[in-house]
Formats: structure tokens, C-alpha cells, sequence
């Protein structure tokens, strides 16, 4: 019997999830969970580079991604759900990897602009980058390379940062003289993109976002504020749905095609009002979720069985963990 490969790939804790998680990760883990041993973890640690002064929610952060994964079919008699923090092996193996790793490859990693970019609209231009947000791609290559992964799910904008684990990886084999650090390769992701409900990149902090937990009323209130075609100002005027902003987007991405194709026509005939063309979207989009909801209320109305799943992944995690820091101690010739 073929062994499987494994993949890892994992979720910064920043609370209950939204659309734009779900379509662009989460529905293709559900996918290749059966195709691959998986390994899917919360990192509340990279949570911390960015919230190191505001931790009131952490834990439970922790707890609503879990949720949410487990809500949209991550399964975990099938994957290994753990918590980055509860993994201490990972912090010990960053500590060998920060040792190796050259400063300028860190500085010019697109991940950490990214980052400081972000601390740097929170607390303003002047703000400094700590210690562990710089060390922040380094981190990341221990969360990949502790579980010795084959592929790495991505989307194509954070291939960059992959190389540099795949970089590390290499420095690391050749200055030990070993082949054992696999050379992870992105697993690109073929999920639809969502914006935000005002065209922007969808995001929790820009406050355009529409949450997987969110209720039927909360969400079709959120759709009705969604942009659409700007030079339309009366239901009678002929529409432009490739300048609608966002609900034609949506369309394309929660419809079917005949769907598409009687809202694109009814639309540019004035036959459709932006209004009613967003109730009928938020039904389309509210009864996709329903199952994933309901399913999302049976764990928050179950913590503990919740808290099994954690202990219980974050324990299978160390195992492997161990069996991969055995064999790098041995390699760097720690005691």
C-alpha cells in the first residue's frame, strides 16, 4: 500500500471566520483531507507578533477557528486538528532554523512586509517591529518543516514565503550533510476569491466582511449594503453587471450558471432592481450556509467535545513533532 503524503497548513487565531476563509482555504482542505495526511493547525503564536498587547480573546479565538473548521467539514478522525502553541517542539526547532537562517533573507521575506505593513496601519508609522514579528518566516518554516511536509496548500500569493521555507530546508541539509528535510511544494489552491462587501479585499479589521457564523438576517442585511453597478440609479436603467463591484461578483461565485446568466440579462435589460437582486442573493447565499451553521451550533453548544478534538490533534502533533525533533537534535549534535 502506497504511503500518503502529507500536507500541513494552518490559520493565524483571529476569531470566528469569514467568507473569504471558507472559499479561498477551508472548502479545499475539506477536499484534500481524504487525498493526503493532513495536518491543519491554529497559530496562535503567529496571533501574538501582531496582538502580543491585546490577549483577552486569544483562547477563545483558538476555539471559534476550530469551530468554524470543524463546521465546514474538516474532520478530525481524518486530520489532525492542533494548536500551534501546544506543539512546544515547534518553538525548539525555530530556535535551530533562526540559527542557520541568513538576517537579509528574513528582511526581504514578502510575508514579514506584509505583517509590518499591517502593525504599522494599527499603531501607526512610527511603530516598531518586535522580535517575533521579525522572526515571523522563520516561524512559519518550523510549523512546515516539523511535520517534514511534501506539499504546502497555498494560494499564489504566498508562494513567495514557501520558497523560503524550501531555502531553509535546503541550507539546513547541506550545512548538516543530510537529504532529511523534505522540500515542501506548494499545493496551489483552485477556490474562488471573494471581496468585501466594498470591493476592498475582504477582511475582520476592514469591517467589510461577512462571517461563516453569521445569522440569515445578519447576512442578508450585510448583502443589502453590498456595492453594485454606480451609474445605475433606477431599476428601469439598462445595467452593467461587469461594473458591478460586488453582488455580480458574488453571483458568479454562489449561483449556478443559469442562475448567472438570468441575473446578467434580466440586469441589462432594467429588468432587475439592485435591491431585489440582493435578496435573492443573500436566500442563495443563506441556504449554501445553513447546513454549515447548523452544524457550526451544535459544536459551540458542545465545548467540551471541542476541547477533545483540540487536546486530542495537539497530542497526535507532538508525537510526530518529537520523532522529527529527535532526529534534528541528533543532526545538529545537540546533548
Amino acid at each position: 500500500m502506497t504511503e500518503q503524503k502529507r500536507i500541513v497548513s494552518g490559520m493565524r487565531s483571529t476569531g470566528k471566520l469569514h467568507f473569504g476563509h471558507y472559499l479561498g482555504v477551508i472548502q479545499n482542505w475539506v477536499k484534500l483531507q481524504r487525498e493526503y495526511e493532513s495536518f491543519f493547525f491554529v497559530a496562535d503564536w503567529h496571533a501574538l507578533t501582531t496582538k502580543y498587547d491585546n490577549t483577552a480573546n486569544l483562547k477563545q479565538d483558538v476555539v471559534d477557528v476550530v469551530i468554524d473548521w470543524l463546521a465546514c467539514g474538516i474532520d478530525p478522525d481524518v486530520s489532525t486538528i492542533y494548536v500551534q502553541s501546544l506543539v512546544p517542539e515547534i518553538a525548539e526547532l525555530n530556535i535551530y532554523l533562526s540559527m542557520i537562517t541568513p538576517q537579509n533573507w528574513v528582511e526581504r521575506d514578502p510575508t514579514l512586509k506584509d505583517m509590518a505593513k499591517i502593525l504599522r496601519t494599527k499603531e501607526g508609522a512610527a511603530s516598531q517591529i518586535n522580535y517575533g514579528l521579525m522572526g515571523y518566516p522563520v516561524l512559519m518554516s518550523a510549523d512546515i518543516m516539523m511535520f517534514n511536509a511534501e506539499a504546502v496548500p497555498v494560494g499564489i500569493d504566498q508562494v513567495a514565503h514557501l520558497e523560503f521555507t524550501r531555502d531553509v530546508a535546503r541550507r539546513f541539509n547541506n550545512i548538516y550533510k543530510t537529504d532529511f528535510f523534505k522540500e515542501a511544494k506548494p499545493l496551489l489552491n483552485e477556490c474562488s476569491l471573494i471581496c468585501g462587501l466594498d470591493g476592498n479585499k475582504m477582511g475582520k479589521s476592514f469591517g467589510n466582511d461577512i462571517k461563516i457564523s453569521d445569522t440569515e438576517e445578519v447576512t442578508t442585511k450585510k448583502i443589502m449594503t453590498a456595492i453594485t453597478d454606480r451609474s445605475r440609479l433606477r431599476k428601469t436603467d439598462l445595467g452593467h453587471p461587469e461594473q458591478c463591484e460586488v453582488a455580480f461578483k458574488y453571483w458568479q461565485i454562489f449561483g449556478t450558471p443559469e442562475q448567472v446568466e438570468t441575473v446578467k440579462s434580466e440586469c441589462e435589460q432594467g429588468l432587475r432592481g439592485c435591491a431585489d437582486c440582493k435578496r435573492q442573493l443573500a436566500a442563495i447565499i443563506n441556504e449554501r450556509f445553513a447546513p454549515i451553521r447548523e452544524k457550526r451550533r451544535y459544536y459551540e453548544e458542545h465545548p467540551q467535545e471541542v476541547a477533545k478534538i483540540i487536546a486530542e490533534g495537539s497530542e497526535r502533533a507532538r508525537a510526530e513533532a518529537q520523532k522529527t525533533l529527535k532526529e534534528v537534535r541528533k543532526l545538529v549534535g545537540m546533548y
